[in-house]
């Protein structure tokens, strides 16, 4: 890869990672459940599967793709904080909240991810 697909990833990296903290900042604390994260999640997982389900058909985009699904959706969306999150819950006993932070995540992510696949069809 040339210097430039690692600087459209990097740049928007940037542009995802501050997305991100935006609107977690915007969002404040929301008492058990991460809220924050988990929108963030839920919206990264719909625009990627938008995004995917465009760029499979047009082809030939690739620093376009790279930009927007590795360098803003990837910079946007956080697994890690997910994970802390959940073990954070764990930690303090709140196993409900936990678990359904757990299950909610995965099936509302990937039920987004579906959709903006289909919504691009």
């Amino acid at each position: 890869m040339t210097a430039g697909f690692w600087m459209v990833v990097a740049v928007g990296g940037a542009f995802g990672a501050l997305g991100r903290a935006a609107l977690t900042l915007w969002m404040g604390p929301m008492g058990y459940f991460p809220i924050a994260t988990f929108l963030v999640n839920l919206l990264g997982s719909l625009m990627i599967g938008m995004a995917w389900s465009y760029f499979s058909r047009s082809g030939g985009q690739i620093l376009l793709s790279a930009f927007l699904m590795t360098g803003v959706l990837g910079g946007f969306t956080t697994f890690s904080t997910f994970s802390l999150e959940t073990a954070h819950l764990i930690q303090q006993g709140a196993w409900g909240w936990a678990a359904s932070y757990l299950v909610l995540s995965v099936l509302c992510c990937l039920f987004g991810a579906g959709l903006g696949i289909w919504l691009l069809r």
